[in-house]
């Protein structure tokens, strides 16, 4: 059972989400030939206020 984990600052509506899921859904089963029914996709979204990139928070930008 393969187990692909996203991370993302927070933003993206639930249609984008659903979009590369699928994507990534897609990409997992072509690629080593598992069934998808077998493929397990998780996103943990981070508030931009918790992300830090260069000293900089993303909620500052």
């Amino acid at each position: 059972m393969p187990m692909v984990h996203v991370e993302l600052v927070a933003g993206r509506t639930p249609e984008q989400l659903r979009a590369m899921m699928n994507e990534i859904t897609n990409a997992v089963e072509t690629n080593i030939g598992v069934p998808r029914e077998a493929i397990k996709v998780v996103v943990t979204e981070m508030q931009p206020d918790h992300y830090m990139d260069g000293g900089i928070l993303r909620s500052d930008n």
